[in-house]
């Protein structure tokens, strides 16, 4: 058996989402091949296929991760090699001939007729290398070098990983005007540092550099402006800039408390239902009980996460396990959020639910991580020579 100590619930809960997913897909292509039909239109060949070769790739690579990273503490010896390809692949977007911008975002690397979107890769890389360098590094980046408000902040030199993280994630927000991306990649850096040294000064630097970036994106580029105004007033602008929010809304009212049950519904109304917005086809077809179902998985998913962080045995392994479930817990707020207007729209996928090939086979990368943090964690301390603790004889020790 590959990994028989680890988490019992993680692979059942990922695989329901996605099962979810090519369901809903499956239902917006039936959509999709009616009203070509009414329009006397040529039908569009299903995304559901090709949603099920990207599943198929997924698996196999939690499959092959699994065999090949075998000790999940090897992969601490990669950490700046982690760190230069996550670089590589984040900026990979902008190089020419390869890069393409699609829907006002540069994101995409198309080759010949295959395109993805190397973030999502990006993300794994940049988790294991936060990991390894906090690892290193925590203990000095815990120093206490002033107290304000009884808040303990860190020695000035020190500041330095935060601040690259923030002006990366701000070039990440400038050049390839990717908000979600430039969220996460931030967000995920200063909870990890926070997990890493335990000091709250962390966190409120971090809020204030977020704060700091948010209103110089606001100030400085129009498409943030959009996105801010779209949020305040998501009917102001309907039929144009406002379009995709407010279908979204019209879909969760539609649906109120059960749903109008699955393929009962008008979700293919609203743009991108397949993608950025299929929360909203699930939420007008299953309604708030189905979408707060699905919520639960995801914060199973989350939570076996961070109990294996927690569980194991070393501070890499914490540390890793504990970014990729940050990161998760991130993306599925920053895209429900946005759906649900409760915070400005950014563009991301929801994990495991959306179609796009690019953050499933991520995703599913992610999950043979944690499955393999989370089977060290489990797994009975055998390499050490110690006895058991119900076998460990009892010592009287002089005081």
């Amino acid at each position: 058996v590959v990994a028989r100590y680890a988490d019992p619930m993680l692979v059942p809960a990922v695989v329901t989402l996605n099962m979810l997913g090519l369901a809903m897909i499956h239902r917006l292509d039936l959509a999709d091949e009616q009203r070509a039909i009414r329009n006397g239109s040529e039908i569009p060949s299903p995304d559901v296929y090709s949603q099920l070769t990207w599943t198929a790739l997924g698996i196999v690579l939690f499959v092959v991760v699994l065999l090949v990273v075998r000790d999940h503490r090897k992969l601490q010896r990669y950490t700046y090699t982690a760190m230069f390809a996550g670089l590589v692949l984040l900026l990979l977007p902008l190089a020419p001939f390869v890069g393409a911008t699609i829907n006002g975002a540069t994101l995409w690397v198309r080759l010949g007729n295959l395109s993805f979107q190397p973030g999502e890769l990006a993300k794994i890389m940049l988790t294991i290398f936060f990991a390894g360098y906090l690892t290193v590094t925590r203990d000095s980046l815990a120093l206490v070098r002033t107290k304000v408000l009884g808040i303990e902040f860190p020695r000035g030199r020190d500041l330095g990983p935060l601040v690259v993280a923030w002006l990366v994630s701000l070039a990440v927000l400038v050049f390839e005007r990717d908000l979600g991306t430039s969220l996460v990649f931030f967000g995920l850096f200063v909870t990890m540092l926070y997990i890493a040294t335990q000091r709250r000064s962390w966190l409120v630097l971090g809020f204030v550099l977020f704060a700091t970036g948010a209103a110089f994106a606001y100030l400085a580029f129009g498409h943030v402006r959009q996105r801010v105004n779209v949020w305040l007033d998501p009917f102001g602008d309907e039929g144009d800039t406002s379009y995709q929010i407010a279908q979204s809304l019209y879909g969760f009212a539609s649906g109120g408390m059960f749903g109008s049950g699955l393929g009962q519904g008008f979700p293919q109304l609203v743009p991108y239902a397949k993608s950025d917005f299929i929360i909203a086809a699930f939420g007008e077809e299953i309604g708030l009980i189905g979408v707060a179902a699905m919520l639960v998985l995801y914060a199973i998913i989350v939570q076996r996460g961070m109990r294996s962080a927690i569980a194991c045995r070393d501070i890499f392994g914490t540390l890793l396990a504990s970014g990729l479930s940050i990161v998760l817990a991130l993306q599925v707020f920053v895209v429900i959020g946005g759906v649900t207007r409760l915070i400005p729209l950014t563009g991301l996928t929801t994990p495991f639910l959306s179609q796009g090939g690019s953050s499933l086979v991520a995703n599913w990368i992610a999950i043979a991580l944690l499955m393999r943090i989370s089977d060290a964690a489990r797994h009975p301390d055998t390499d050490t020579g110690a006895p058991a603790l119900a076998d460990a004889p009892t010592q009287a020790v002089r005081l």
